[in-house]
């Protein structure tokens, strides 16, 4: 199972939750980071996405998105905090992005250094798993039922075939 991420626009759950929802819902998100990290054309196809229901993103952590929620604005309120709102979640949209980013950059150079002094020799082979998987391949075992079986992915199934070849 590949784990759903804000990075990711292929999240079934979320666009399950704009499947129900109805115009002028609010969606509640914690903060904008929990909800998108997406490279800018995801976040452009999602926004286009939200904008088709029509329904409104509220960030916990975006003080005017908030305010609004409550749904007590004046309409005058209303039209002047609707562009800033957007704005507001556009750039805390962009600088989850690049937060993520940094943060996939400084570990790649820590295991970078790390391997260049000998100390990070990446996670060990599960020799028992993979035992299982060479067996079950010999016996011509579907990956389907290998992947049902082990728990991994076709790409750790196509590895070991490869090396048994």
């Amino acid at each position: 199972m590949i784990a759903e991420r804000g990075a990711s626009l292929a999240q079934p759950k979320r666009f399950r939750l704009l499947a129900h929802a109805r115009p002028g819902a609010i969606l509640l998100v914690e903060q904008v980071d929990r909800w998108s990290r997406l490279t800018a054309g995801d976040w452009e196809k999602l926004k286009a996405e939200l904008a088709a229901r029509p329904v409104r993103v509220v960030a916990l952590d975006l003080q005017p998105s908030w305010m609004m929620a409550n749904g007590k604005a004046d309409d005058f309120t209303a039209r002047m905090f609707d562009p800033s709102d957007g704005m507001l979640l556009d750039v805390s949209a962009a600088l989850a992005r690049k937060d993520y980013e940094d943060r996939r950059r400084r570990q790649a150079q820590g295991q970078a250094k790390a391997k260049a002094e000998g100390r990070y020799k990446g996670r060990p082979e599960d020799t028992a798993r993979k035992a299982g998987i060479v067996s079950m391949l010999k016996a011509e075992t579907s990956w389907l039922n290998i992947q049902a079986a082990t728990g991994c992915s076709r790409a750790i199934i196509a590895k070991f075939a490869r090396r048994a070849k």
